[in-house]
């Protein structure tokens, strides 16, 4: 389907799915009303539907590893770079294992890797840095859940503007609503809502290596489940990956505990 209309009921289903989970959530705790309210965090919200329409348009002409390199790349710059704005530098140890984690990552997808069109470029560089912003917000959410359904419910007027400007080319299947429900309903409204629940206990720093395990999950994920080959640079780039991200986890574990 197009994809105007995939982020549309993507970012909608999400929103569903997660009013749902809030409400059953809160329903045996009677006297802690819910209050929805559209004003609390535009900014979120405005990164969470940059994020996702332009991740969608910027697909149209990427494939899958030049896009992934050109995000998570996005994601990595932005969320150090505020690290760095905000005083919280990485030190010497830490950033080794950023740059480690980030070869390994390279390394996984190289073979595929393909020169991206440069509106491509442009639309993924856009949607890693959204990303990257929405995430930082993350580190200030005191209701996971609730803040991230919040976050979708706050989208809703972003998608009925998106619905009515790509309508002329929308384009409906079966199974592209079937994806893009899931995607919405599961992957997103259920994921990001664990992934705002995982930055309290995380550094921006922190945030932007542990994400590089993303990759390697979904290739481990082929392999288990879709009979993909565990093949020697997959091996190869699972340990270099995770082995970064365990480098800088734990140097500024074993640094907050001497103090």
């Amino acid at each position: 389907m197009d994809a105007g209309s995939f982020t549309t009921i993507r970012l909608l289903s999400g929103a569903v799915v997660l009013f749902i989970m809030i409400h059953v959530h809160y329903y045996k705790q009677p006297n802690s009303p819910i209050h929805f309210k559209c004003t609390k965090n535009w900014f979120a919200a405005s990164m969470l539907f940059i994020y996702a329409t332009a991740f969608s348009f910027a697909y149209i002409t990427l494939d899958t590893a030049t896009g992934a390199l050109i995000l998570f790349g996005s994601v990595q710059i932005t969320m150090v770079a505020y690290s760095i704005y905000t005083g919280n530098r990485l030190n010497s140890i830490e950033s080794i294992g950023l740059m480690m984690a980030f070869m390994g990552f390279v390394y996984l997808i190289y073979p595929d890797l393909n020169s991206p069109s440069a509106i491509g470029f442009l639309l993924m560089s856009i949607a890693g840095m959204a990303w990257g912003f929405y995430s930082i917000q993350g580190k200030y959410s005191k209701k996971p859940l609730f803040d991230t359904a919040q976050n979708f419910i706050n989208t809703l007027p972003f998608i009925a503007i998106l619905a009515l400007i790509t309508l002329p080319q929308a384009q409906f299947n079966l199974q592209g609503i079937l994806l893009a429900l899931l995607s919405g309903g599961i992957a997103s409204g259920m994921g990001y809502a664990v992934w705002y629940l995982a930055l309290t206990g995380l550094s921006n720093s922190q945030a932007a290596v542990v994400q590089l395990a993303v990759p390697v999950i979904a290739a481990v994920g082929g392999v288990l489940f879709v009979s993909e080959e565990m093949t020697l640079r997959l091996s190869i780039s699972t340990i270099i990956i995770l082995g970064g991200i365990f480098i800088v986890i734990s140097n500024r574990y074993f640094n907050q505990q001497k103090q």
